[in-house]
């Protein structure tokens, strides 16, 4: 099944108002430079809105077709959760994607499976198309623990979703061990978890299902590294941090999934 590629770019906590319209603006303006790959930005929340009209998003499409992403949300609608972002927020602000269950919102804000996956429903319910993010420690690779707490995250986090919901979800593979360091998993290794993550959502769903669900690479990808990534059966695309802050990086490694 030919899966269309998707490069999201994770702005995390950085840029300004100016410097994130900037970006986007440039990003909208040379997007044909990717070749038909789907590309996603996600700023910090308060700028999703600037980022939406730098890239003339209206009702969650852009003319340029870059989608715009939250970072992260509540499970709930709304209500008394102070400094919490709802689903229905984001969409009212144009957004298509939401990241959930990234590696810093596990280890820093201590995030569970379970929490990930009450999200993943809420996003799904709203609307959004969540990409979900797994991956291991540096301690539990070297543990030979990876496959374990892989299957451990996929399962919890994808836990009760039907087929139909299943399909429309994004999977990033991103080890912990690979963000911001410098250091990549090679594209062996990153293909071997990918083809384990396609087998987990097999297992959930059906093959069917697996084969037609992308799943993104993430942890200090660049435009020298992108192409022997891109060249592995099961990587669909890449959830890009710091590269991402850069259009000539950011779309120089769309173009390595073209």
């Amino acid at each position: 099944m030919s899966r269309r590629k998707i490069v999201a770019g994770n702005w995390k906590m950085n840029l300004d108002r100016a410097k994130a319209t900037a970006l986007a603006g440039a990003v909208a303006a040379r997007h044909a430079e990717a070749g038909g790959v789907e590309l996603v930005l996600c700023p910090p929340a308060p700028y999703v809105a600037v980022v939406a009209e730098a890239l003339g998003v209206a009702g969650g499409t852009s003319p340029s077709g870059v989608s715009v992403g939250g970072q992260n949300m509540h499970d709930q609608a709304g209500g008394a959760f102070t400094g919490e972002v709802a689903p229905p927020m984001l969409v009212d602000l144009g957004c298509r994607y939401v990241i959930l269950g990234h590696s810093e919102r596990r280890t820093l804000f201590g995030e569970s499976d379970a929490a990930v996956n009450a999200k993943t429903k809420a996003a799904l319910a709203a609307g959004l198309t969540p990409i979900v993010c797994v991956g291991e420690t540096l301690e539990e690779r070297e543990g030979d623990r990876t496959e374990a707490v892989v299957t451990t995250q996929v399962r919890g986090s994808l836990a009760g979703l039907s087929p139909a919901d299943l399909e429309r979800v994004v999977i990033a593979y991103e080890p912990v061990w690979a963000i911001g360091t410098g250091r990549v998993a090679t594209p062996r290794q990153a293909q071997e978890v990918h083809a384990l993550i396609r087998g987990l959502v097999a297992g959930l769903a059906s093959p069917a299902v697996a084969a037609a669900v992308r799943i993104q690479y993430g942890g200090s990808v660049k435009p020298d590294n992108a192409a022997d990534l891109a060249s592995q059966p099961d990587i669909d695309g890449a959830l890009v941090g710091g590269a991402s802050l850069k259009a000539d990086d950011f779309l120089g490694i769309a173009r390595a999934f073209a």
